[in-house]
């Protein structure tokens, strides 16, 4: 999804581990650790360091460091990494596949703020940075591969790679800047502009997410975005 004037941007983004298989082959025993998995591993890792390259340089041993930092997950369809009455403590790299972050809004249904698919980050910051406890759910929307790393573990790379604190600046600001886009379509626009403009500039991620997560992230009904597909509104 290019960056462009749009309520996504490629380059940004805008714990219950439950059901997650996580490889981390620094345990000789792990049964992760086989060729297949290290190879599975490093191409995985390979997608962060990539996409950080686009921003600022690395030397082969600040990959090795950042490589050292993370753990590379993978999510079944519908397994959540955060829920509720739990402390976010991670921050998630999208390698493959789609996360939603939502939470259960007055009238008890499910309010989806934010998507992250790949090269995007997710987390919950107001959990992150305050040490209080979630409101919100983080779900994966399809089989998912992310990178995970600690705060704790975040605040060590900037001590030792000063220039990551340059690339997650930018992909903060973006992210920012997302969200004062979307929040200005959502009052800006009628409910079947917002639509229209959304599935004119991302046709592909349309189809990748369920109906009624759409919906909610676009702030109207399931059934009203029917009405629009079926030509209706």
């Amino acid at each position: 999804m290019p960056q462009n004037d749009s309520l996504f941007s490629n380059d940004i983004p805008p714990f219950a581990a439950y059901g997650i298989l996580q490889r981390d082959t620094s345990k000789g025993n792990n049964p992760f650790c086989t060729a297949h998995s290290i190879l599975v591993l490093l191409y995985v890792q390979s997608t962060l360091t990539s996409h950080i390259k686009k921003f600022v340089q690395l030397t082969a041993d600040e990959e090795q460091l950042i490589n050292a930092a993370v753990t590379v997950k993978t999510v079944k369809k519908k397994i959540f990494l955060l829920q509720p009455e739990l402390v976010c403590k991670e921050l998630f790299f999208v390698s493959k596949g789609c996360l939603r972050l939502y939470f259960i809004n007055k009238k008890l249904n499910e309010q989806t703020t934010l998507f992250a698919i790949e090269n995007w980050w997710m987390t919950d910051f107001d959990s992150l940075e305050s040490g209080r406890a979630s409101s919100c759910y983080i779900q994966a929307v399809e089989h998912t591969e992310v990178i995970s790393i600690s705060k704790n573990k975040q605040e060590e790379l900037f001590e030792a790679v000063p220039k990551l604190e340059r690339y997650f600046r930018i992909v903060y600001q973006r992210a920012f800047s997302a969200t004062q886009t979307r929040i200005k379509y959502i009052y800006g626009m009628s409910d079947e502009e917002r639509y229209r403009h959304f599935s004119s500039l991302f046709p592909a991620f349309m189809q990748r997410v369920p109906q009624y997560m759409l919906a909610s992230y676009l702030g109207f009904t399931p059934q009203f975005m029917s009405k629009i597909r079926a030509k209706k509104v």
